[in-house]
């Protein structure tokens, strides 16, 4: 069964105060509120996005985006808008930042790495083992978490250290 297609998507009739300003944004210095003008106007003039894309060199979407826009927004959609996301979520936060905690006061051993030192993209990799993570963190992910949770973290380091008892005795005598 074939779907029917959708009607062409145009913007609604300008006012004259509209027009004006979408030909006064032709003058614009940033491209965006250029191409929006120039997009807006092809629009008002019976041009389909197809059309228009190929007229400006961009993708289709990007006409139906910005025909979305104005009818949304009206005027004020030519102005460039931040790409920031409107909220950020840290990645481990909570209970999962605390199991984190948890799990680095254990050895790495313990999870069956050949190391007894934590690095932090060990620590990734063991958190998204233990289910800690949904996905694989970045190291970068682990160092903000700690830095959240208060903890100081510097790289490892690798001491020589012995079984012998007497270890401390020995290494202070031949030292001093």
């Amino acid at each position: 069964m074939l779907c029917p297609m959708k009607a062409p998507l145009f913007v609604r009739p300008l006012t004259t105060e509209e027009r004006q300003a979408l030909q006064a944004g032709l003058r614009a210095r940033e491209a965006f509120t250029l191409r929006r003008c120039q997009i807006l106007l092809a629009s008002a003039d019976g041009k389909t996005a197809t059309e228009i894309a190929a007229l400006f060199g961009c993708a289709t979407q990007t006409v139906r985006n910005t025909l979305r826009a104005f009818a949304a927004e009206g005027l004020s959609c030519l102005t460039e808008k931040s790409h920031r996301p409107k909220r950020v979520r840290p990645l481990l936060a909570g209970t999962q930042a605390e199991r984190l905690r948890a799990l680095l006061h254990r050895s790495p051993r313990e999870f069956g790495k050949p190391t007894s030192l934590w690095s932090l993209t060990l620590a990734a990799e063991v958190a998204f083992e233990q289910g800690l993570t949904e996905r694989q963190l970045s190291h970068e992910s682990i160092r903000q978490a700690l830095i959240r949770l208060g903890v100081g973290w510097k790289r490892a380091k690798t001491w020589i250290t012995s079984p012998d008892p007497h270890y401390a005795r020995k290494k202070s005598g031949a030292t001093a």
